[in-house]
């Protein structure tokens, strides 16, 4: 039986960088594919985006919230809170 996948689409822009650089980081398992305008974010069962790892690569607090505003698209249950925010098949 195979893993479900999930996925997230962002934007590639400047805001959307250290995020996607983030969950590269944080996510071995993920493969990311780019396309005109977009990065297309795909994992077996699990994808994380940490607070503190996106808050490293740009030096000032960031709400896990603000992903939204780079967000394109997205498959999965979403788990958000003040350190994280998630996508999870189960």
């Amino acid at each position: 039986m195979t893993e479900k996948m999930v996925f997230l689409a962002l934007q590639d822009n400047e805001e959307a960088r250290p995020i996607r650089e983030s969950i590269e980081a944080d996510n071995p398992h993920a493969t990311i594919t780019q396309y005109p305008g977009l990065y297309k974010i795909d994992a077996p069962g699990r994808l994380v985006v940490k607070r503190e790892s996106v808050e490293e690569r740009i030096g000032r607090p960031w709400d896990p919230q603000d992903i939204h505003l780079t967000l394109v698209s997205l498959s999965g249950n979403i788990d958000e809170t003040d350190d994280y925010f998630a996508l999870e098949r189960v």
